[in-house]
């Protein structure tokens, strides 16, 4: 698979990574530890070198999947996870928490789940109010100086939190959804990106599955499964949102490909710096993310998706209430 630098970081990854969230929590019971190990090995055979966890996801567990999977294969891959969530005895989460202290204290937690010296990208997940940036900064800029981290990285801020993070460190990348179902990056946070030459690390590229074209207003979730809390995700919106699924699928017809590859090959067109994280738990549906890479979208194509976009009303939030106060805008 081809390289990509995010933005002018000197980070070069694979031009697609995997988000490993799905494995562990988020969508559902977690998937076999066996498969899922054999999953992300399978990734790094076809090519990904770069990898998205969480101390959130399981929680914990997601990192320690991660890490046990990847140890064969340390000096060809990057791990990417983040901080900044709090937790009770319970291993509960309880808001956010980005003290410095407690930043320190969850890297070193992070390095023993993951069974590694250094996190090779280190986001902070949400942007913490409590807690000023320049302070957060500054913290993963000691991490740095220390050796325990390489580069950093923001996950959903807004475009002054970006500019006075990168003021104190250098951000290689910022993590936030965009796809074509959701393109409000485009607005602010994409020309600041270029402007700073910070790279673009989009999740839910295939917009929570819902771009593959195997979501309808008759399917059902399973048990723990979020989307069945996002008002994107309603029976009444989904169907409404069927006419963006009816021209990718157009444009994948065209193109001898389905409709994730198109919805893939968009966001690789869009920058050279964008690197999407689409997740799995299935092989299959990690070869076709993959060969996503190999589909050329000409000015033509690309022409015709953004008209036809731009004629299709999205309906519904990507976020409940809840979760979208935790969003730096």
């Amino acid at each position: 698979m081809q390289k990509r630098e995010l933005g002018k970081s000197g980070l070069e990854v694979s031009a697609l990574g995997l988000g490993c969230m799905s494995m562990s929590s988020g969508y559902g019971p977690p998937g076999d530890k066996q498969e899922m190990i054999a999953l992300i090995q399978a990734a790094v055979e076809q090519g990904v070198t770069l990898f998205d966890t969480a101390q959130v996801y399981g929680p914990f567990t997601n990192e320690e999947l991660v890490g046990e999977a990847l140890a064969p294969y340390r000096d060809r891959v990057v791990i990417a996870t983040k901080f900044g969530f709090n937790f009770n005895s319970d291993r509960e989460r309880k808001g956010l928490n980005s003290r410095p202290e407690y930043i320190r204290q969850m890297t070193e937690d992070s390095l023993r789940r993951l069974g590694i010296e250094t996190i090779d990208l280190y986001y902070q997940h949400r942007v913490d109010p409590d807690v000023p940036i320049e302070d957060v900064a500054g913290t993963v800029k000691d991490l740095i100086q220390q050796g325990k981290v390489k580069y950093f990285g923001l996950s959903e801020a807004g475009v002054q939190t970006i500019r006075r993070a990168h003021a104190v460190q250098p951000v290689a990348a910022l993590q936030s959804e965009y796809s074509l179902w959701w393109r409000e990056p485009e607005d602010e946070i994409i020309p600041t990106l270029e402007e700073l030459g910070i790279g673009f690390v989009p999740f839910s590229p295939l917009g929570r599955g819902f771009l593959t074209g195997q979501i309808d207003e008759s399917t059902t979730f399973a048990d723990g499964d979020f989307r069945s809390t996002v008002p994107r995700f309603s029976a009444e919106n989904r169907k409404a949102n069927q006419a963006l699924i009816n021209l990718i699928r157009t444009m994948a017809e065209k193109k001898e490909a389905t409709p994730a590859q198109i919805a893939l090959a968009w966001l690789l067109a869009q920058k050279p710096w964008i690197v999407p994280i689409p997740g799995t738990t299935k092989r299959h549906r990690l070869q076709e993310n993959v060969a996503a890479a190999e589909v050329q979208l000409t000015p033509q194509d690309l022409g015709e998706l953004e008209k036809a976009a731009s004629q299709v009303t999205i309906h519904g939030e990507r976020y409940s209430e809840h979760a979208q106060k935790m969003i730096d805008r």
